[in-house]
């Protein structure tokens, strides 16, 4: 059953009315089409709908195939087409032919917009294999996406989130959560050396942290190379996350779930705000995105609870989202953060698996990341053992806080 499925929308199409009104003349032309690329035909059926209000009816058609079927569908009134071909490639590949066929068609009806869509259908040949395309969106205008090569899981868990495991051919594992990217063994250490180590490394010995989410372990592992830290609690929400983590993510977490400084809480992280006496030199929201079911908890009130929670010294750590595809949300968290904290430090860097150059922030009332110099940097992670770093080092410490101009705009504007 694996093969090819190709929609289109076709909006205010310039071709001559009779074209969609006319079942025989639109008949003539799809089968013309289908054979001119090398399809078999086999049957056909088609229906013109009787004039309403005045108005000529649309027809509806289908060719069958042997490798499957053309659908088309007409609105006259709306000079609109919508457009269905689907290909089986079990004996050899079609998809060729099948996107040639939809081409010569878009070409025929000459829309002045049109909306398509390329859908892979069914398994291959191994169990669980797929040559899916996933996309994700990073605005109303924008998206971008990853080929998979096999689902290895995808689970409804109690948080009402859409859990998935995927392999692929650019990153390996990747773990997305209701429709977002998180986390991926390939290229992890883009999001979580730059989560943790500005902040961990500016602090002169922290030795408690706090980490709200976080369920796949990366921004744990990262915590606890720093050998002063002798206390690490995650506060995931969703057990499904960690054990999904635990079983598909080892290239993320490495371990870090069975070291004995990191304790798991499972539950709401900001009732354990809430309630604990415990103070943190680090506290790090490691949430989902800005505008996902999370968007509520990047306010001034959630951050007013993380800073009751800090120790003298101590710094609130998060991502705050892409300055390109989302500036508005990014200049409000940076603006929530300052009614909150003396000091907000904005940095960003691109990720990967976001598709975007993404923004973070340290806020605190004391801790200045800004103010080590590459030296002391330096010194620290020599002193600290911490070299086993794809990505931070002491002259991208600088850099991550060099802002481009567009961003610091954003951010001097945010009140």
């Amino acid at each position: 059953m694996q093969g090819l499925h190709l929609t289109a929308d076709l909006y205010q199409c310039g071709c001559d009315l009779s074209l969609l009104v006319d079942a025989e003349r639109l008949a003539e032309l799809c089968r013309a089409h289908t054979l001119d690329v090398g399809l078999t035909l086999v049957d056909e059926k088609w229906f013109t709908f009787p004039e309403y209000n005045g108005q000529p009816g649309g027809v509806t058609g289908m060719l069958l195939l042997a490798e499957s079927h053309l659908a088309v569908h007409t609105w006259p009134e709306r000079k609109g087409v919508t457009l269905d071909v689907y290909v089986c490639n079990f004996c050899q590949d079609n998809s060729a032919k099948a996107e040639r066929l939809a081409t010569a068609l878009l070409a025929a009806f000459a829309p002045q917009s049109s909306e398509t869509h390329r859908i892979l259908r069914g398994k291959s040949d191994a169990a669980g294999a797929s040559d899916e395309l996933v996309l994700e969106a990073l605005n109303a205008h924008s998206s971008y996406g990853y080929r998979l090569r096999e689902r290895l899981l995808t689970r409804e868990t109690a948080s009402q989130q859409l859990l998935e495991i995927f392999d692929t051919p650019q990153f390996g594992r990747v773990m997305r959560l209701d429709g977002h990217f998180m986390t991926s063994e390939g290229e992890e250490f883009f999001y979580h050396e730059a989560l943790v180590h500005p902040a961990a490394i500016s602090h002169p010995a922290p030795r408690r942290a706090l980490i709200i989410g976080g369920g796949d372990g990366g921004a744990a592992e990262e915590l606890l190379k720093h050998p002063s830290l002798e206390r690490v609690i995650l506060a995931e929400l969703d057990a499904d996350v960690i054990e999904a983590s635990k079983a598909h993510l080892h290239a993320v977490h490495r371990g870090a779930f069975d070291d004995p400084r990191l304790e798991v809480r499972i539950g709401d992280g900001f009732a354990f705000l809430d309630e604990t006496e415990e103070r943190f030199d680090l506290v790090l929201f490691d949430l989902t995105d800005p505008g996902t079911p999370a968007d509520p908890l990047y306010s001034a009130a959630s951050f007013a609870r993380a800073r009751r929670v800090l120790a003298p010294g101590g710094a609130l750590v998060l991502h705050i989202g892409s300055p390109i595809f989302h500036p508005e949300r990014v200049q409000n968290i940076v603006a929530e953060l300052r009614q909150v904290f003396s000091g907000v430090h904005a940095y960003g860097l691109y990720i990967p698996l976001y598709g975007a150059y993404w923004g973070l922030a340290v806020a605190s009332d004391e801790l200045d990341p800004t103010a080590l110099d590459a030296a002391t940097v330096a010194q620290r992670l020599r002193e600290r053992g911490i070299g086993d770093l794809s990505y931070y080092n002491e002259d991208v410490h600088d850099a991550l806080f060099a802002l481009p101009n567009f961003y610091r705009a954003l951010v001097e504007a945010a009140k």
